[in-house]
């Protein structure tokens, strides 16, 4: 989730807490056509470190939020999808992916079965295109609308549940990939357990008229403090999360990225989405790339497009995502390798201003994810 794109800052748009985060002292910068936090005056470091150690506050408003709704609505997001969405239980959420007819990734996304309609979370920079994809898609079958007017906040860290008890206290009986309505705060509500960061936490969607009096209340919690976008990057890559437009995009299957755990056994085996030859050939037979975590020695950063190489030197596929890992203590990167490179404790070696690093390729998560499953 949270893919990035280039934005013309005449057309910038802002958040219902803009004005919040301007307050605050933070470094504002254009990000998927939005004009969203980098980092507070503590910086991303402490930031990084608050959200594994207590909880933070992160504003993903720019994120679309769509619903979807009329009888066959499950039946007609599937013909889209290669997620069970037929199968989701109320008031659950799935993770999945807009797939081309090449078996690759158009977006990814979180759907909500809230009873009587479904609830849609997509990238920012696709949301436009997603919403478009559904229309034409549907062709008036079932009914499809985006919530501009709507806010969404997400709450992370191991503190995140006694916060939000505080001021809702329904959402103590959530557990992970789950939602339901309630007041936050006083504000009508979708909560789900559920966020990006390999923490437990909460997404609160709200009405932009309530937004900055939800944030104003769950930021005043002394466990609470502001984190940006540069966090949020730190925080799931060390998740070992996919970024759209970096780890996955419209040439990447969802099995070379390793996420065919999001893909349900009746749907491996029906099909009826976009690119189900190419996808269910890669489960069949397997996929000719995958993507790995990957550690490289000494302390220099690894970023995208960082060649990796074979123990003989021979190139065997490009960085995706990386940098520096707070938690884990050094640089970390994710990308994708020949299959036949992407054992765990494979030696490889990555091209760094010209000179080679050795690294080794790891198992992901980085850092081990802690969602409230019990």
């Amino acid at each position: 989730m949270d893919g990035t794109n280039g934005t013309d800052s005449e057309s910038i748009k802002t958040t219902p807490l803009h004005d919040s985060h301007v307050a605050l002292g933070a470094k504002m910068v254009p990000f998927t056509g939005y004009s969203m936090p980098l980092q507070y005056p503590t910086g991303i470091l402490k930031e990084h470190f608050h959200t594994r150690e207590s909880a933070s506050l992160f504003d993903v408003s720019h994120m679309g939020q769509i619903s979807i709704w009329g009888d066959g609505a499950a039946h007609a997001l599937e013909w889209l999808v290669p997620g069970d969405i037929i199968g989701l239980a109320p008031w659950s959420l799935r993770y999945t992916q807009f797939t081309n007819a090449e078996g690759g990734i158009r977006d990814d996304l979180m759907v909500t079965n809230a009873e009587g309609r479904l609830l849609l979370v997509v990238n920012a920079a696709c949301k436009d295109a997603d919403l478009g994809l559904l229309e034409i898609g549907f062709r008036g079958a079932v009914d499809v609308a985006m919530h501009n007017d709507k806010a969404l906040i997400a709450l992370q860290g191991p503190a995140a549940a006694a916060v939000m008890a505080r001021h809702a206290p329904a959402s103590a009986a959530l557990k992970f990939m789950t939602a339901g309505t309630m007041k936050v705060a006083g504000a009508d509500a979708i909560v789900s357990r559920s966020g990006y960061t390999g923490e437990d936490g909460f997404e609160i969607s709200v009405y932009g008229e309530d937004a900055r009096h939800v944030w104003e209340a769950l930021a005043a919690a002394p466990e609470v403090a502001p984190a940006g976008l540069g966090a949020r990057d730190s925080l799931r890559l060390e998740a070992g999360l996919c970024l759209y437009g970096h780890d996955i995009d419209e040439t990447t299957s969802p099995v070379e990225a390793g996420l065919l755990w999001s893909i349900g056994k009746r749907r491996r085996e029906e099909g009826g989405f976009p690119g189900a030859e190419r996808i269910q050939a890669e489960i069949a037979d397997g996929a000719t790339r995958r993507r790995v975590g990957i550690l490289p020695e000494g302390r220099a950063p690894v970023r995208e497009n960082t060649e990796i190489l074979s123990a003989g030197d021979e190139p065997i596929g490009k960085v995706t995502s990386g940098g520096f890992g707070p938690s884990a203590g050094g640089p970390v990167a994710m990308g994708y390798v020949d299959a036949a490179h992407a054992k765990a404790g494979n030696a490889v070696g990555l091209m760094l201003r010209g000179k080679k690093v050795p690294a080794s390729i790891v198992k992901l998560p980085f850092t081990a994810h802690r969602y409230h499953k019990d």
